[in-house]
């Protein structure tokens, strides 16, 4: 069990709006932090007031970017209690990332109980309205102060939470996509399975850019051939064809490997349905349209669980998927999904862990 020391506000924040929460935009009273020292291990682990960092400006984190973080959620069930989705997941992912940065390792057992820990101190922010849950933002940042390109000695691992609601302001209703040809987001042998910040940032431009068309995210080719879809936005992607379910493998090592998408591809295998992982080109996407056999196309992540695509812009066309309308796959997926994350719908996989 980890030693967590506690110090605790005296005075707790107004709680915010639980019908107009967003998302990232109102945080809790507590923090979690831990700290890492060579020779000495992490260390220090302690719950403190939501609070500033004070960071000196040579730390390496602002200059080499050596840093990682994760997302996941805390779910209210029926009868008040709180629970996590797979936190093991994110956890043996947040050490994936962690080598690849040459970040310390994180003992499993330790950052499960400083999740729970964290959240048990945070529960009155666990909101209870259908659709809302309480976001868990696990990071870790390099503080060694020396301008020099080699892996820190120090570092700060910490947890923030917010609560919140739906990721897309279009909720579960479709969304339009548009494909991103000029830039990459990620590379063979490059950190496009690691859940790190360059990541997101590199992605910035491509979103940016398909905003201004109108569009809410795109859709990220393969980084060698330009042919091969990776991943949609910030989350994995699914395309029903002919009614087969396929996803993008991750053995190239470019796409991230979402617990969402793990448990969506076992979910959907469990309700019969045909699952491939395998490389997928946007040519046989805009094959099967035109033969009328795409059936359905969507996003799936923490954040937003399960976003349908209505209208993929290829550049060349703009191919309307199922009547800008949720299919029934995404459709059994999401309630399935969401059923057992709030507790819902039974848990026969033995994936929620109560706080």
């Amino acid at each position: 069990m980890l030693n967590i020391r506690y110090e605790l506000v005296k005075e707790k924040k107004a709680k915010p709006d639980w019908d107009n929460l967003g998302f990232g935009k109102h945080f809790t009273d507590h923090m979690f932090i831990m700290d890492y020292d060579a020779g000495q291990g992490w260390h220090d682990a302690r719950i403190v007031p939501y609070q500033n960092l004070s960071l000196d400006p040579a730390c390496m984190v602002f200059h080499y970017a050596q840093e990682m973080f994760e997302g996941l959620k805390a779910y209210r069930t029926p009868d008040g209690s709180v629970q996590l989705f797979r936190p093991d997941q994110n956890i043996d992912r947040m050490n994936r990332t962690n080598e690849r940065l040459c970040i310390p390792q994180l003992d499993k057992n330790d950052v499960l109980d400083a999740l729970r820990a964290i959240v048990k101190t945070e529960e009155d922010w666990v909101p209870k309205k259908e659709g809302t849950s309480l976001y868990i933002r696990p990071f870790i940042i390099a503080t060694d102060v020396q301008l020099g390109v080699h892996p820190s000695k120090s570092y700060k691992f910490m947890i923030i939470t917010c609560p919140v609601g739906a990721y897309y302001a279009e909720g579960i209703k479709p969304v339009k996509i548009f494909v991103e040809r000029e830039y990459v987001r990620a590379v063979r042998g490059g950190t496009g399975f690691a859940k790190v910040g360059g990541n997101y940032a590199c992605s910035l431009i491509g979103q940016e850019k398909a905003e201004k068309m109108g569009y809410s995210q795109v859709l990220w080719l393969d980084g060698i051939e330009h042919k091969y879809i990776d991943e949609v936005g910030a989350m994995n992607v699914f395309f029903v064809l002919d009614g087969k379910v396929i996803t993008p493998a991750l053995e190239e090592g470019s796409i991230l490997p979402g617990v969402t998408r793990k448990s969506s591809i076992q979910l959907l295998r469990d309700m019969g349905y045909t699952v491939e992982e395998r490389k997928l080109s946007l040519a046989e996407v805009e094959e099967a349209y035109a033969n009328g056999k795409l059936d359905e196309a969507f996003g799936t992540g923490t954040a937003a669980v399960v976003s349908p695509m209505g209208l993929l812009d290829t550049g060349d066309q703009k191919m309307l998927i199922n009547n800008n309308e949720i299919g029934p796959v995404a459709q059994k997926l999401y309630d399935t999904l969401t059923g057992i994350q709030w507790g819902r719908v039974e848990d026969k996989f033995g994936w929620t862990v109560k706080v």
